[in-house]
């Protein structure tokens, strides 16, 4: 367990080191705050669509950290070698891809504190209302939501050899399920077979990240998610990202790694 930490450090401390995040933090800042100018005559409805672009931008800015930070690990290892002496020592390939998929996971966690504790901020400063528990819970499926994301990830940069093109695919992919797949079922209703019943199969088999996309019920000031729902998504995303380590395993240790 201490390799897996000491691991899971070095990752998160290269990401305080590069700049993708405090890019993406800034330039979070700036358009929400250029949004925030046009708030006229204090209108409810301009407070909702402010915190409906402070929100967009967290989570389009949380999956680039999370796939981008995720998509270089391997890839760097091995083009710098130094994956050749961490493996020589007593450091098993299961170990180093837990490392690795916990320092990302970590790395977005912090991140994303700091991008809703932002957001908490400005909703405040509007509202005169902060609901902590539902920012807390809406940072916590957030979070869970990436864990999923950093796992397929990670599976990605050991099948294509490019960090470049696994990102791509990557986020393609994250967005593709957060925009459609909640209609998949209904498109497979319009199909005739065998299509009908390889789009349900489809729908069945990908992680439903929208599931975990709360942003309505942050933005409309709804109540509390019911504590045993959130037990659920935490079930749901850790069986997905299981599977994705463990597929990720299963072919990092048939891979040769020059």
């Amino acid at each position: 367990m201490n390799t897996i930490w000491a691991l899971a450090k070095v990752v998160v401390l290269e990401m305080a080191r590069r700049k993708d995040f405090y890019v993406l933090f800034i330039l979070t800042v700036l358009l929400t705050g250029t949004a925030a100018s046009v708030n006229l005559f204090n209108d409810d409805r301009i407070v909702r669509y402010l915190k409906e672009i402070c929100l967009l931008l967290i989570w389009l800015s949380s999956l680039v950290i999370a796939i981008t930070c995720t998509a270089r690990q391997i890839p760097a290892e091995r083009e710098q070698r130094t994956i050749f002496p961490l493996l020589a020592k007593p450091v098993t390939r299961g170990q180093f891809l837990l490392g690795k998929f916990l320092g990302c996971w970590l790395a977005t966690g912090l991140a994303l504190a700091v991008f809703y504790l932002f957001f908490g901020v400005v909703s405040a400063a509007r509202e005169q209302h902060w609901p902590v528990l539902n920012y807390l819970q809406a940072a916590w499926l957030h979070w869970l939501m990436l864990a999923v994301v950093v796992a397929a990830a990670l599976l990605g940069s050991i099948v294509f050899a490019a960090p470049s093109s696994n990102g791509t695919i990557c986020f393609v992919c994250a967005a593709g399920v957060l925009l459609l797949g909640r209609h998949l079922n209904k498109v497979a209703l319009q199909l005739a077979e065998p299509a009908q019943s390889l789009l349900y199969a489809v729908y069945f088999a990908i992680p439903h990240l929208e599931l975990f996309d709360v942003r309505d019920l942050i933005i409309h000031n709804w109540e509390l998610i019911p504590w045993g729902v959130i037990a659920l998504a935490t079930l749901y995303a850790a069986a997905y990202t299981a599977f994705f380590l463990f597929a990720a395993w299963l072919a990092f240790r048939r891979r040769p790694l020059n």
